[in-house]
């Protein structure tokens, strides 16, 4: 079984080492990058909450980060991981998830993540936005051959979804299944958490 991994340049060996121990070929193809808006420091401490949506906006925001806010709330374990912590994930890893379940009132709100990240959050919460990352979709320079993809952002199935291959794909949660299906990729499994261990779980049950 051939699996093609699309995350950023740098963000595929931990993956691809846990798919290689269960015997499967991996073939690395990033069709996402990620470019850095900034390092100017940004300061947190006077938020009630600090949103974080993405392993690269946690990452970001970490590496600039001036303070501490009162609470963080993170789309997915993952991107709680990267950083540092949260004291909210939702149960359902999409921006709508995680509206459903912040306290109100929320008071002062900090969304931090890629300039062209869905406004949900922001409009609802009437939350301040800082821009950390801007994404950039890739195509690559060599035909694409496998059995499977991962695809681990919407950024990722759209530039997918550009290849018109008829490759079937395991994605990371429900924003990046729906962009996916729209632009014609066969989902078969979406990982059942937002994580590392929720995307090897489905390559294996699908590819077995």
């Amino acid at each position: 079984m051939t699996i093609i991994l699309t995350r950023p340049r740098g963000q595929n060996a931990k993956l691809a080492r846990r798919l290689e121990a269960f015997g499967d070929k991996v073939v690395c193809c990033p069709l996402v990058s990620i470019e850095p808006l900034g390092d100017e420091p940004i300061d947190v401490s006077g938020y009630d909450w600090v949103i974080v949506t993405s392993v690269n906006g946690a990452r970001e925001l970490r590496r600039r980060m001036l303070g501490r806010p009162r609470r963080v709330a993170a789309i997915g374990r993952a991107t709680a991981d990267a950083f540092g912590g949260a004291d909210l994930v939702p149960a359902v890893s999409t921006q709508e998830g995680l509206l459903r379940e912040l306290p109100r009132p929320t008071g002062r709100v900090l969304f931090a993540g890629a300039e062209a990240a869905r406004r949900l959050l922001i409009e609802e919460l009437n939350a301040d936005f800082v821009p950390l990352y801007r994404t950039h979709e890739l195509a690559p320079d060599e035909p694409v051959h496998g059995d499977l993809v991962v695809l681990a952002s919407p950024s990722a199935a759209r530039a997918f979804s550009a290849l018109k291959l008829n490759i079937p794909a395991i994605t990371i949660g429900p924003e990046t299944s729906a962009e996916a299906r729209l632009g014609g990729v066969r989902v078969v499994r979406e990982a059942r958490t937002h994580d590392l261990d929720g995307l090897v779980s489905a390559v294996v049950s699908a590819s077995r």
